[in-house]
Order: C-alpha cells, then sequence, then structure tokens
C-alpha cells in the first residue's frame, strides 16, 4: 500500500496544532527513557490529518507508534552525536513560518493566534524543531542508503491489493519567467533619508521609540510591539547583531543595512548571548518607473512566446531575474515533495494565485503578465506562468506514476530496514506504556513481551 511510515514523511507542520493540543486534559500515555510521550502530542499529530483519517480505527495506536519511534532515534542520535546546527533549526524554523504566515494571512495574524510574538513562537518550539530533525537524520543514516531496481518496482506494485492502489488526483506542473523590479539609487536614497528623519525625531526631537515603530516600521512581526525583538546570538542577521553588540542600554544605532533594508536599533537589555532591543526598519520601495520597466520586458516577453519568436527557455534566460528558477528553466519545486508536481491542497497552500492563472490554459500555454508576491523573498514581482504539465485524476500505474510508485518501494524497502533497527534497540531501552495502548496492533513489539 501507499503508506507514509517512515518519520522523515510523518510531520509537516507539527508545531501548528500544539497550540490547539495545549488545551486539552493531558495526561502521559508513554516513555522512552527519559523522555515522555503525552496524550496531546498524539492529538496534535492528528490535528495534522486529512478529516477522513483521523476517525479511523487504529490511528491514535500508529502516531503513538512513530512517536516513540522518534524518541528511540533521538536517543541513538544522540548517542552518536549527531548535530543539528542553530542555523539548520531556524532555517527549518523559517520555512514553517513562511508557509503558515501565507496561509493565515500575514505574520500578524500567526502572532494573534498564538497571543504572542514571532521571536517567542521560535523559542517555545526550538527544541521540538531540533528533535524532530534529530530524528530524521538518524533515519537517514539507518535508511540512506536503499535503493530499488526497476524490477523490484514492478514486483511491488504487482503485489499491491488491487484496492489498496490509489487514487491519484489531478497534478499540475508549472514554470515561470519573473521580473522583479530593480531598486534605484534613488529608491534607496528615499529610504535611507526617512530614517535619517526618523532617527532624528528620536534622538533630538525626544519621540518615543515605541511609538514611531508602531507608525512607522515595517517590520510586521515587531512594528505593533513598539519594536520590541527578544532573541539570542545568532537569530537575527549578522550586520543587525554587530550593530546591535556596539551599543549600551538605551542607545540607539545609526542607520543599519542589511539585506531586508534600513534599520535603527534600541538596545534595551542584554544578558550574555540574550539580548532586547527595539527596532525599526525601512524597505525600500520601488519607484514608479521601475515598476513599468519591469512590466514592460514582462509584456515584450510575453509577444514574442505569442508569436513563437522564441522559445520558452530562451525566453527564462533573456528575461528573468529570479534566481530560484531562473537556471532551472523556471521549474517551480514543490517544496511539500521537492517534486515538479502540486496538487491543489498544496497549490493553496503556497500559491493561491498560479491556478487561477492557468486554470483554462492547455499543456504549454503561458499566462498574461500579472503582478505576484513572492512568499519566500517577500517582494513583489511580476511574472508569466506556463502550465507545463496537467496529468487528470486517475489509478496509479506503473506509466504514468512510476516515480510515486519507486518512492513507495523504496519507502516499503526502508521501512523494513528501519523496523529491524527498532526491533535491535527496544531490548536495551526503558519503554513504558500506558494501559489503554498496551493492546495495539504495532508494527513492533515494544513491550518486550515474546
Amino acid at each position: 500500500m501507499f503508506y507514509k511510515t517512515l518519520l522523515f514523511f510523518f510531520f509537516q507542520f507539527f508545531i501548528f496544532g500544539t497550540f490547539e493540543a495545549q488545551k486539552l486534559v493531558n495526561q502521559i500515555v508513554a516513555q522512552v527513557g527519559d523522555n515522555i510521550i503525552l496524550w496531546s502530542d498524539i492529538e496534535t499529530q492528528r490535528l495534522q490529518l486529512p478529516d477522513k483519517e483521523k476517525a479511523l480505527e487504529g490511528k491514535d495506536c500508529q502516531i503513538l507508534e512513530q512517536l516513540l519511534l522518534e524518541e528511540l532515534l533521538v536517543n541513538q542520535a544522540l548517542i552518536d552525536s549527531l548535530v543539528i546546527s542553530d542555523e539548520q533549526v531556524d532555517a527549518e524554523m523559517e520555512n514553517r513560518l513562511r508557509i503558515m504566515e501565507n496561509k493565515m494571512g500575514g505574520r500578524e495574524n500567526l502572532e494573534s493566534f498564538y497571543g504572542k510574538s514571532t521571536v517567542a513562537i521560535k523559542e517555545e518550539f526550538r527544541t521540538i524543531i531540533r528533535n524532530k530533525m534529530l530524528a530524521q537524520e538518524m533515519e537517514r543514516k539507518i535508511t540512506g542508503d536503499i535503493t530499488v531496481t526497476p524490477k523490484e518496482v514492478a514486483a511491488f506494485y504487482q503485489k499491491l491489493p488491487k484496492d489498496s492502489i490509489p487514487f491519484i488526483n489531478m497534478k499540475l506542473s508549472f514554470q515561470q519567467i519573473v521580473q522583479f523590479p530593480e531598486l534605484t539609487a534613488t529608491d534607496k536614497k528615499l529610504a535611507y533619508d526617512q530614517l535619517v528623519d526618523i532617527r532624528k525625531q528620536i534622538v533630538s526631537g525626544g519621540k518615543s521609540f515605541e511609538t514611531m515603530a508602531r507608525l512607522k516600521s515595517m517590520d510586521p512581526g515587531s512594528a505593533s510591539q513598539g519594536g520590541k525583538i527578544a532573541a539570542s546570538k545568532g537569530m537575527m542577521v549578522p550586520q543587525f547583531e554587530a550593530a546591535l553588540y556596539d551599543l549600551k542600554p538605551g542607545e540607539v544605532s545609526d542607520i543599519v543595512e542589511t539585506m531586508y533594508g534600513y534599520h535603527i536599533i534600541k538596545l534595551v537589555s542584554r544578558k550574555g548571548d540574550d539580548y532586547t532591543v527595539l527596532h525599526i526598519l525601512i524597505m525600500p520601495e520601488y519607484s514608479s518607473a521601475s515598476i513599468s520597466l519591469a512590466s514592460a520586458r514582462m509584456d515584450s516577453c510575453y509577444q514574442l512566446l505569442s508569436r513563437n519568436a522564441i522559445t520558452w527557455d530562451e525566453a527564462v534566460l533573456r528575461f528573468s531575474n529570479d534566481e530560484a528558477t531562473k537556471q532551472n528553466k523556471g521549474v517551480l519545486t514543490n517544496p511539500y515533495t521537492m517534486d515538479i508536481y502540486w496538487d491543489m491542497e498544496q497549490l493553496n497552500e503556497i500559491d493561491q494565485q498560479i491556478y487561477l492563472l492557468t486554470d483554462a490554459l492547455e499543456s504549454g500555454g503561458v499566462s498574461l503578465p500579472s503582478l505576484y508576491m513572492d512568499l519566500f523573498e517577500r517582494k513583489q514581482g511580476i511574472r508569466i506562468v506556463r502550465l507545463q504539465n496537467r496529468v487528470a485524476a486517475h489509478q496509479a500505474n506503473l506509466e504514468e506514476d512510476y516515480a510515486l510508485i519507486k518512492l513507495a518501494a523504496e519507502n516499503d524497502k526502508k521501512q523494513i530496514m528501519l523496523d529491524d533497527w527498532t526491533h535491535t534497540k527496544i531490548p536495551n531501552a526503558y519503554i513504558r506504556l500506558d494501559s489503554q495502548f498496551q493492546a495495539c496492533n504495532f508494527r513492533v513489539n515494544w513491550l518486550k513481551t515474546p
């Protein structure tokens, strides 16, 4: 069957279900070594499931087994001295926050949902993220060398019960050509001069830093908090932290330039690597002339494509300035699967507009140029989208879905290896299960009974 049993595929947005699960009456349901598993941990994972799966018989047992495996993997990762850097944890956290911000309609809505700042959200879930990543890395170490041959893929498919072969929803693949308007020296100077004036009003004019941050700062995560950021060393970009570490409490920095724009920083307090600052960000904005120039270039690109005067691949290299896709023929990679194909649920999470642009197109058709906001770059651009391929809904088969079936065959083979590894570790681990779960039909024998 096409199950995702491996821990590597087990969680996508677990931290965002935790808030609701924490409202439940909690209890310890299992323990691995010194680490406990709570009922809310199971509820957190169940919240992420499609509605049709939540009520399936034995689902809580399946979730608990994955949590038991995770704890076993984390313990082994620590024994083997596997390391997940702070940078890796922060990058993973940022990716998840960006997707959730987009889903919730912005950072302010995310912070309102949690009732705390983004920095506080990151701090609360940093250990959880790190342990999840440690478990993933340990799993990769155990199963990383697994491969399957075409013969094994075919054999795996042939052994599948007919009622277990999944119905594949419509899949779409896209390419894009993007023009991000260029910031001119004049655009940057306008932003810089605006911040010079704000700083002058604070330092010389006696204006409140917090008030000016609320009124003027373009940082959606801190502006409503008066510019307040509580963080630790390494959490902010280097230029920002270099400036704040030169300040004494109460001092306001000179203007600091980072990849996000121009900042001024007021140090509130610093203790070791932890600090609290107030901060105002002014981001340079594109002039109307820059936007008009980018629009004109994209109109030219569209006309050339419409007349078949240029191929798509040539147009990408000639007109796109999107570094993420320019060298890949404009292909948009699905961050959930790292594949080129998307289903509708994934599209709605990442880029709702793209389906509307391409719904009426045939494969190979291109959209008119349109404005869009890049989720990851957090900047506005103009793009042309090409519907690379549309695969109709169908029952999975070797001809159209070989990559999917191969992945399932690999996962099946990896699961067998992971089960064997788990069997060898259980006898030497302290494992306790609450009585309500001792009758579960687990894949492996967690109770150590014959």
